[in-house]
């Protein structure tokens, strides 16, 4: 039997292993699939076990999506643009680690039939799935990319990257028609942005990366001041089914059948 994991930390909110084993369940595949709360000084071993056989396949979420790549032996495309990994397959003897999120997340984006060209976008943090998010928007021809995050470090970090990035200090609001969040802020009941979001006016698209919990202070701010709200599940749903195809060479279905199943 094949095993596979989702890694992070944290991860107890994760669906991943939920959705996966629906998929392996209904393509008859011999599989399984956890999660799996892991520190940097894991990363090392869970790569020696693929290399081993004991595991086929990694998922990699917050915050390690950039801290596993030393550990891997090849980059997709998509991941060394990035410098963003997400999944990890073996093949050929290699480690290799690709990124997912940008289909995903522009999957998700057409779905709304939202027109991102010639748009300005605002993203809230810096971490792992942010380089991935740019990349996307730059493919779907934003006008222009403003970032804001709590360490200013980490915004500079990406600037490297993306030279054309405008960089935010914390809490200020530039006149943005979508603003992503892409901070962890959200996964905890008691989260607190700082950030006063009626000043933001109405008639934008707040999108959020967080999938669950489904009601945060960024959706209810959204609703509060009159705007379009977008949850994460379909760039998670997208993201995942690009993933499943690597390991497995099928691509699974997404349908109302399998959300209704998640929420469920």
């Amino acid at each position: 039997m094949k095993k596979f994991l989702v890694i992070g930390n944290p991860i107890e909110h994760s669906l991943s292993p939920k959705l996966q084993n629906y998929w392996i369940k209904s393509n008859n595949l011999n599989a399984i699939y956890g999660k799996l709360e892991v520190h940097e000084s894991d990363l090392a071993e869970l790569c020696e076990n693929m290399k081993d056989g004991r595991l086929n396949g990694i998922n990699v979420t917050i915050p390690f999506k950039k801290t596993i790549i030393p550990y891997l032996n090849v980059l997709s495309g998509h991941a060394l643009r990035t410098q963003s990994v997400n999944t990890v397959s073996f093949d050929n003897g290699n480690l290799i680690g690709h990124n997912t999120d940008i289909d995903g997340f522009e999957l998700s984006v057409r779905k709304l039939n939202y027109n991102v060209m010639d748009k300005s976008i605002l993203i809230l943090g810096a971490g792992g799935v942010v380089p991935s998010i740019i990349y996307a928007l730059k493919k779907m021809n934003a006008k222009n990319i403003a970032l804001s995050n709590r360490t200013k470090k980490k915004s500079l970090e990406l600037k490297n990257i993306f030279s054309e990035l405008e960089i935010l200090e914390w809490g200020q609001l530039n006149n943005f028609d979508m603003i992503i969040n892409a901070t962890s802020l959200g996964l905890k009941k008691n989260d607190k942005f700082q950030i006063d979001f009626s000043k933001a006016g109405n008639g934008k698209l707040f999108y959020d990366v967080i999938y669950e919990p489904f009601e945060t202070e960024f959706s209810k701010s959204a609703k509060e001041t009159g705007n379009i709200y977008e949850n994460g599940l379909n760039m998670f749903l997208y993201q995942a089914q690009k993933a499943f195809n690597i390991w497995h060479k099928v691509e699974p279905a997404i349908n109302t059948k399998v959300t209704e199943f998640l929420k469920s």
